[in-house]
């Protein structure tokens, strides 16, 4: 089979954004872009086995249980005033969303990809205090427990803040 198009895509101009829920258990509709974002970890789905193994087999057999995701999701943002401005803003938005019912899905739009990456998830309530050295850029991880990954899906067009 021919491969045709692209030969691959790159990172540069990947687009990290936040969305609270208005219908519980419904995308959003609209998405706020967080700035500065510099890594995004991966989320890998490891498939736990189940042991379907009986007394006249010799041999272990399994079958496919659930996927894990880990539980965690921690992506990393350049620390300016403006960037733990917007953190604080969108963890404020996912708390009072959750007291609704409602949940915070996560937006990966990468340039030249077709969908975007979802995941829902709840993140913490403050900024941690980031690792510093010497002459290094000052970076921090927010930590977001992974509700539900949801994977490729249509994208959603993401704004700037207010």
């Amino acid at each position: 089979m021919a491969t045709t198009g692209l030969p691959g895509l790159s990172t540069l101009g990947i687009i990290f954004s936040y969305g609270v829920e208005t219908t519980s258990g419904t995308k959003p509709t609209t998405f706020t872009i967080l700035h500065r974002c510099n890594d995004i970890p991966e989320i890998t789905l490891e498939t736990e086995t189940i042991d379907a193994s009986a007394l006249e087999d010799m041999q272990s057999r399994y079958i496919a249980g659930r996927q894990d995701t880990g539980g965690e999701w921690s992506p990393v943002f350049n620390l300016t005033d403006e960037v733990i401005t917007e953190l604080e803003e969108m963890m404020e938005a996912a708390a009072t969303g959750l007291e609704s019912g409602l949940r915070t899905w996560f937006q990966v739009t990468v340039p030249n990809l077709t969908k975007s990456f979802f995941v829902v998830g709840q993140p913490g309530s403050k900024i941690p205090l980031p690792a510093m050295a010497q002459n290094e850029l000052l970076t921090g991880s927010i930590s977001i427990a992974i509700d539900e990954y949801v994977g490729l899906d249509t994208k959603v067009v993401p704004t700037e803040g207010d």
